[in-house]
């Protein structure tokens, strides 16, 4: 049912809650993933899947869902992926075996990848360029980083007062309540008098080339990564992606426009997350192994370790608000992306013998501010310059570079970091011991800490190359505000 009248900070509110549960949940697993081994008798070569299986099927289909939310509408499929959401978790809250929770942690991130980019195309269609979609992005931008560093803590809490069955079934009453705020209260769009039919070819090229890539990358750990298998699939998957690429510059009416990687903002600022994430994914997933592993923090203690850095990052989006009125999109994205690179070099040096305190907390605390700097401005360029009927598209894109980006960087700076701790066990010369052990661990960590300032700094170079003052002039234009300039940023940005 169509409203009156819609009140857009109304609609904020209810694609935002759904955006957290779905962020939420990349997340929460993480600390229950002990008590779920012991529940369901998972091996420990299989456990990784409850992670993988998710991250699967949310990075394989975002790009289809993206583009669905423009054909068939952006509050139907938004609606659809909730469901379909709501409905795995509670399967996964009732799962008796290991193969039923993984089926269902599938079926979770196929919800996820409609739900995400349909509801930043809500976001976007709903909210004029300018101060208000300004605002409106900086809250979503909170939303899709905090929920992450939020899934930790309440992984920790529900898991450690309940069960692990409640990390699942804790989504039921949030789905429940989105699909009927949603249906009442969030308007109908989609591209109207779309023509030619559906690209049946398009769609399941691009699909099964994004979920065989995502596979390899997340299966490269443990099958190593100039394996048969890890090439064969990487192969495969490019021999899908390229079919997919001759497809749709054959077709009159393709799945996905490909002339929209023309546009420098939108091809620069996908290719900026897509470095961004994987420093991102880095932080969340080495410094909650440190707390746990060395600091010797209880799953509980762990997940409230992370608190202040969902603050941090509200604090850096309500920041980068302000600072783009002031001194432009482009000079803020470029400021948020040096400081978290600084944030990663400050966590390359905790001590084995560390505290919270004095060695980790500065090191997130920077990250997540810097990070708040970067993902308004990122999210702003990708999705401005784009037409209404192309809004889909946009979020898709972004969503899978943030997606992919994780996975490569994670999978990449995973095997870094065990190399370097083989590395630091073999030049030891005897037999290790416990300490020895705990050393090499936290000189691995070290490593994957720069390897990440290194991507976000490559992040930085590539928006200032590709991305121009001209190409956002439009968004600095709609948030023009005078005011005397901000020094320190503005430097960074020249």
């Amino acid at each position: 049912m169509q409203p009156r009248r819609v009140n857009p900070w109304l609609v904020l509110v209810i694609v935002g809650l759904a955006q957290f549960m779905v962020i939420l949940d990349a997340t929460i697993v993480n600390v229950a993933l002990p008590s779920i081994q012991r529940g369901l008798h998972f091996s420990p070569e299989s456990l990784q899947w409850i992670v993988n299986a998710y991250t699967l099927a949310f990075g394989g289909f975002l790009m289809l869902g993206g583009r669905a939310a423009d054909l068939i509408g952006r509050r139907r499929l938004f609606v659809i992926g909730i469901v379909l959401f709501s409905a795995a978790s509670l399967m996964n809250g009732f799962a008796g075996s290991a193969g039923i929770l993984v089926a269902g942690r599938a079926l979770q991130g196929l919800g996820g990848a409609l739900v995400s980019p349909a509801a930043l195309a809500v976001l976007t269609t709903t909210f004029a360029e300018g101060r208000e979609r300004t605002t409106a992005l900086g809250v979503w931008s909170a939303v899709a980083v905090g929920g992450g560093a939020i899934g930790l803590l309440l992984g920790g809490v529900l898991t450690t007062l309940f069960s692990w069955q409640w990390i699942f079934f804790v989504n039921v009453p949030v789905g429940v309540i989105a699909i009927a705020l949603a249906l009442r209260f969030v308007p109908e769009s989609r591209v109207e008098h779309a023509r030619g039919g559906v690209d049946i070819a398009g769609a399941v090229s691009v699909t099964a080339g994004l979920v065989v890539l995502v596979y390899a990358l997340v299966n490269a750990e443990t099958a190593g990564w100039i394996s048969v298998e890890t090439l064969g699939l990487g192969a495969l998957a490019v021999a899908l992606l390229s079919g997919f690429v001759m497809i749709e510059n054959r077709l009159r009416h393709p799945l996905i426009r490909l002339g929209i990687f023309r546009m420098r903002s939108i091809s620069g600022a996908n290719a900026a997350m897509l470095l961004v994430a994987g420093g991102m994914f880095a932080m969340f997933y080495f410094a909650s192994i440190y707390v746990q592993e060395v600091l010797g923090y209880s799953a509980l203690r762990a997940g409230l370790a992370f608190l202040p850095v969902t603050l941090g990052i509200v604090a850096g989006a309500g920041l980068s608000q302000q600072l783009i009125r002031r001194v432009g999109v482009r000079a803020v994205g470029l400021s948020g992306m040096s400081i978290a690179a600084v944030g990663l070099v400050v966590l390359s040096r905790i001590p084995v013998a560390g505290t919270y305190l004095g060695d980790l907390l500065p090191g997130l605390m920077i990250m997540a501010v810097g990070m708040g700097l970067t993902f308004v401005p990122i999210t702003l360029i990708a999705t401005t310059n784009v037409g209404a009927e192309d809004a889909g598209l946009a979020s898709g894109l972004l969503n899978t570079s943030q997606q992919l980006g994780g996975a490569i960087g994670l999978a990449v700076l995973s095997t870094l970091a065990a190399n370097a701790t083989a590395n630091n066990l073999l030049a030891l010369g005897h037999v290790p011991t416990a300490a020895d052990g705990v050393s090499a661990l936290v000189a691995g960590f070290h490593v994957a800490f720069l390897v990440g300032a290194f991507l976000m700094l490559s992040g930085a170079a590539i928006l200032a190359a590709t991305v121009r003052r001209g190409d956002v002039a439009r968004i600095d234009n709609a948030n023009e505000e005078p005011a005397a300039d901000v020094a320190v940023v503005e430097s960074i940005a020249s």
